[in-house]
């Protein structure tokens, strides 16, 4: 449901309709407009705002509503997320059937959760003005990193429950390398947030160089801190070459691995993170030349990539969270 619910966000962000929904109501934000004067006042209040004075202005009715319903569906299936988990665990934690050691976490992941849903509406806020067009890219990748924090603990959490305490100590030096290349991955999900919340493919549609070149200039108007944040060709340049790295080291990584034959439970995973990086590394680039056919609030090659490109990163991610746990499964354990 997690990964369903960053998909959801993906094609929410991808079809603009993110600032469809102005107003936040955890619980009566649960039903949708009912009738046309709900509708129509619904609308109203989204007129108001730049996006649509500025992007949207040719819309009717029946255009807020497609755009409306993947913001309310997004919302909604963060709702029964919360749903999901808090009716079993009280269900679960009422008949005793947790062990002491797993409440906590459970707890944790209840909050990160939450958290979640307050830091969104935090994101579309920064958007509801007449100046902005769309949410602050800032905004939406913390949103969108700490969805995968959430994913990650998720699964690290359900796979020390799959298998208990059969682990030991793991290869440091192939724990340590995955740790690295985890952590140039949460970079990379940053300024994929970035290169989305900015529309930053679409300034250089080109490859393998950009725009005719391979190493870009930082804007003199900006300090290269400032570039490295606000500037859209100089994210792209930092996206694309982090790519590059994570699968060097990848490849690394791998043949590293390969050579570790004492472990049937990671010789079943360890090739999953090198043809990920690849696979996701060519839906980047195909992303890249499709951007200028993106279709506002519609959908075309670009988004398809643009989501694919999306869900095989959290694949990724997931594979070498498994990696790392999988280093720890003592001996024979599949």
């Amino acid at each position: 449901m997690i990964i369903v619910q960053i998909v959801l966000g993906g094609i929410t962000r991808l079809t603009g309709s993110g600032l469809s929904i102005t107003e936040w109501k955890p619980l009566v934000g649960v039903v949708p407009p009912l009738n046309e004067l709900e509708w129509q006042q619904a609308f109203e209040k989204y007129q108001q705002i730049a996006q649509f004075k500025q992007l949207n202005a040719h819309f009717s009715v029946g255009d807020f509503k497609f755009i409306f319903f993947w913001e309310w569906f997004h919302r909604l299936w963060g709702r029964l997320l919360g749903v999901v988990f808090l009716v079993p665990f009280l269900i679960f934690l009422a008949k005793g059937m947790f062990t002491k050691n797993m409440i906590r976490p459970l707890l944790i992941l209840f909050i990160l959760g939450a958290l979640q849903g307050f830091i969104g509406w935090i994101m579309v806020q920064s958007g509801l003005n007449d100046k902005d067009l769309y949410v602050s890219h800032i905004r939406l990748a913390i949103h969108f990193v700490a969805a995968m924090v959430l994913l990650v603990y998720t699964f690290w959490f359900a796979l020390e429950v799959l298998f208990g305490g059969r682990t030991q100590a793991s290869d440091s030096y192939l724990k340590n390398l995955t740790l690295i290349i985890v952590a140039l991955v949460f970079v990379q999900l940053i300024y994929g947030a970035f290169m989305a919340g900015l529309k930053a493919g679409v300034f250089a549609p080109t490859w393998p160089d950009m725009n005719g070149k391979y190493i870009i200039d930082s804007p003199p108007e900006m300090t290269l801190l400032e570039s490295f944040i606000y500037d859209p060709l100089t994210i792209h340049f930092i996206h694309r070459n982090l790519a590059y790295l994570i699968a060097i080291l990848l490849v690394i990584w791998t043949q590293k691995a390969w050579q570790k034959r004492d472990n049937d439970f990671f010789n079943q995973v360890k090739w999953l993170p090198l043809i990920l990086v690849l696979v996701q590394i060519v839906l980047g680039i195909y992303a890249t030349l499709t951007s200028y056919k993106a279709i506002p609030q519609g959908w075309g090659v670009f988004e398809w990539n643009a989501q694919l490109h999306q869900l095989v990163a959290i694949f990724l991610l997931l594979s070498l969270t498994l990696g790392i746990f999988a280093l720890k499964v003592r001996g024979q354990g599949t």
